[in-house]
């Protein structure tokens, strides 16, 4: 991101976590599942694309296990852009 002019503010979260309450904040009125890493062990071993989690375990999961999370996540302003979604990143620079 920062190679393409955005400038970051980075927040490790194996080191700093995101809180439930965070999370949940931060999902908002958005589906949580667009949240989930699909590539993420977890993921993958309980089957959650067929079964997902319900929301309130969902932000337990994911606070327990960071990279649970789809990446990168970018909060810009009002914009929340969650993984490489290369329209939206195009956006922010504009």
């Amino acid at each position: 991101m920062q190679r393409r002019g955005i400038e970051l503010e980075l927040r490790d979260l194996s080191k700093e976590r995101l809180t439930e309450k965070e999370l949940d904040e931060l999902i908002g009125e958005r589906d949580y599942r667009e949240f989930l890493n699909p590539r993420n062990e977890l993921y993958r071993a309980r089957n959650m694309k067929v079964r997902p989690p319900s929301r309130a375990e969902a932000l337990k999961l994911i606070a327990a296990e960071p990279n649970l999370i789809r990446r990168p996540l970018i909060i810009a302003g009002g914009t929340l852009i969650l993984g490489c979604d290369e329209p939206a990143l195009k956006k922010l620079r504009s």
